[in-house]
């Protein structure tokens, strides 16, 4: 009998090429979503659909759901997708026993993703990264020398999913031209989007390093190079293409991920200076990316 994985965020394409991945190797895919008709949900490969509280907004419901749904399917993985629900699963992770969550601790998984540490963790370790003011919290931008910055400027919250009062809030990265307008998008953010990152624009071709770590060994490597991005000023990838690895970038890499105690997948993601072709640290995401599917296709 084929050995039942629970796939979350069905709706992400990352999602779909997990399934179609896991299916064609002979497992049984039950995906999840807070959506009617997920992309996932489509694939041949898929079992069922199960409709889930939104993970974001109600992270102890989504995980009672999950928990739930794993003790009906007989689960032997659980393989939340988004940060959002890696948030909500970790944390439950005992409680879905004797399914596997093959991601580290909730703590690790924190620290990894905190892009203040990350970056602070990757300078000791001689990783270019991009020179950085931090904004500690609201309170803080009174105190900027807004005159003193160089722009534009990259403003990036220190976490992707941030949380303030008891709710969770999806955060992005944008830019500001001048003083102006770094002044004006402060003032619109939420308490959530702090500590931020305001950080020096590195313009060039982005990198991503793909690793799985497991009890110490690197299980499997993919490269990329990103041809186009939305926004094209800097985002997620929508073209990119396989490429050869650069083995002294993937060296850097696995060591940054041993220095946090990393174990699963992870994107460890650079852009490349187009003027000095420094390879300069922009983030690393614990968890399965948008172009998976590429990595699939090439082998991987």
């Amino acid at each position: 009998m084929p050995r039942t994985v629970v796939v979350t965020d069905g709706d992400q394409r990352a999602a779909l090429a997990v399934v179609r991945s896991l299916g064609a190797a002979g497992y049984r895919c039950v995906v999840t979503s807070s959506s009617r008709a997920p992309i996932a949900g489509g694939s041949r490969f898929v079992a069922r659909t199960a409709k889930v509280p939104n993970a974001l907004e109600h992270p102890h419901e989504f995980a009672d759901a999950v928990v739930a749904l794993a003790a009906r399917e007989k689960a032997a993985v659980i393989l939340p997708i988004g940060e959002e629900s890696l948030l909500a699963i970790l944390p439950a992770r005992a409680r879905l026993l004797p399914a596997v969550v093959p991601f580290p601790d909730i703590d690790t998984f924190r620290a990894l993703t905190n892009k203040q540490r990350l970056l602070e963790e990757a300078s000791r370790l001689g990783i270019a990264v991009p020179t950085q003011e931090i904004v500690r919290d609201i309170d803080a931008i009174g105190s900027l020398n807004f005159a003193g910055l160089k722009y534009p400027i990259v403003i990036k919250p220190a976490r992707s999913v941030g949380e303030s009062a008891g709710r969770r809030a999806k955060l992005s990265v944008t830019y500001a031209g001048d003083a102006s307008e770094l002044r004006r998008k402060l003032r619109a953010l939420s308490a959530a989007a702090f500590p931020l990152l305001l950080q020096q624009r590195v313009v060039g071709p982005g990198a991503g390093i793909f690793l799985l770590l497991w009890d110490g060994k690197l299980r499997a490597q993919f490269a990329h190079q990103r041809l186009n991005e939305k926004p094209p000023s800097g985002g997620v990838s929508v073209y990119c293409e396989s490429v050869a690895l650069d083995e002294g970038l993937r060296d850097r890499s696995r060591q940054l991920l041993d220095r946090f105690g990393w174990s699963g997948v992870a994107m460890v993601e650079y852009k490349r200076d187009a003027a000095t072709g420094e390879p300069y640290l922009m983030e690393v995401n614990g968890r399965f990316w948008g172009s998976l599917q590429l990595a699939i296709d090439s082998g991987v």
